[in-house]
């Protein structure tokens, strides 16, 4: 378990922070770890993971061997110490910590406050995971611990939000699980074949081959959350089935997890189409990002118009994520919401 020692003279920090003379005294603490493998997960190559947290907190962090000290505010070292016994908590489980982990737990500690006491346990860890044989996926924002929930409990769930909020990635994540522990026989994965507002043109090769640029990201995911032979054998054996949206007309989609993904350039015909396709014993997921629709104009948005018609329906969840949920990479947060016209929320160090 991790120690700490307030004001500890142990260790000096890096370097000094500026400071507001007017500022409260600078409190620092030394934390110990007793894991020395979790520890070199917990500070990422060449300290990233340590630096991010620096910024993102306005601390300075410092570690040598499995201690870690950390410098600033009592505030800043409160949040920071959670910080970092949240992801020593995800490494010592064997999760892979990755920059999104960290900014997640980031966000999860600043929404909390100071509702904890110094030493409290972070609750973030009590996240929802989805367990695949390849890793684990673990919720990094209360967003997307919300989704998750909601994916194990309904049959029918729309994630609503914009890019880097994990929408699809959670989804196929949850269909793999499915689809491991054999409560569904078949995975099918579609989207619209829309382009992103240019003209492709002529695309050669058989249909496979044509569709396959506008799935891709669906592949992508597919390969990254399971084995890649698995994932061969499934796509040849078509208990994997990956198709545009328009070859769901007239079919009846049952013991299956399906996802619409780009949901946003569906048709209301279209996505009144999709959803009827729901059969016995399938879960069927909608994502899809309302700022990004490629639709000529003049036509209504699918997605946009279930998520008011289908609002409040019994066995259906809408799981809606903001500019501060994207954990793809914390400037794709502040593009998002300049482009949305939101102010940029102040962030400690920010």
């Amino acid at each position: 378990m991790p120690k700490s020692a307030s004001d500890s003279p142990a260790l000096a920090p890096r370097r000094k922070l500026d400071r507001d003379p007017q500022a409260q005294p600078e409190t620092q603490v030394v934390v110990a770890f007793d894991d020395n493998r979790a520890v070199s997960s917990l500070v990422g190559p060449y300290g990233q993971n340590l630096a991010l947290v620096e910024r993102r907190l306005a601390v300075v962090v410092d570690s040598r061997g499995n201690h870690i000290t950390i410098a600033g505010s009592r505030e800043g070292c409160d949040a920071a110490r959670r910080v970092l016994d949240t992801l020593y908590e995800l490494a010592t489980q064997g999760h892979d910590l990755a920059q999104g982990d960290v900014e997640g737990a980031i966000r999860a500690v600043i929404a909390q406050g100071s509702l904890f006491e110094f030493d409290a346990k972070p609750s973030s860890s009590a996240f929802e995971a989805i367990n695949l044989r390849k890793r684990p996926v673990r919720a990094r924002t209360a967003a997307q611990d919300s989704y998750i929930r909601a994916l194990k409990r309904h049959e029918l769930v729309f994630g609503i939000g914009p890019a880097g909020t994990g929408k699809t990635w959670l989804a196929v994540a949850h269909a793999a699980q499915l689809f491991e522990r054999k409560e569904v026989d078949k995975i099918i994965l579609t989207r619209p074949a829309v382009e992103a507002g240019e003209r492709l043109g002529f695309l050669p090769g058989d249909l496979k081959e044509k569709v396959d640029p506008y799935l891709r990201p669906i592949y992508d995911a597919l390969y990254d959350l399971m084995d890649s032979r698995i994932v061969e054998k499934a796509l040849q054996s078509n208990e994997i089935e990956i198709a545009p949206l328009a070859f769901m007309r007239g079919r009846t989609l049952t013991n299956a997890a399906i996802i619409l993904d780009e949901a946003q350039n569906t048709t209301s015909m279209q996505m009144k189409m999709f959803l009827t396709r729901l059969g016995e014993n399938s879960r069927m997921i909608v994502t899809g990002d309302p700022s990004q629709v490629d639709l000529p104009n003049g036509q209504t948005s699918g997605l946009a118009e279930a998520a008011k018609l289908l609002d409040g329906v019994e066995g259906i969840a809408q799981v809606k994520f903001t500019a501060g949920d994207v954990i793809r990479h914390e400037l794709v947060a502040r593009i998002v919401a300049a482009y949305e016209g939101i102010p940029r929320p102040a962030s400690n160090g920010g």
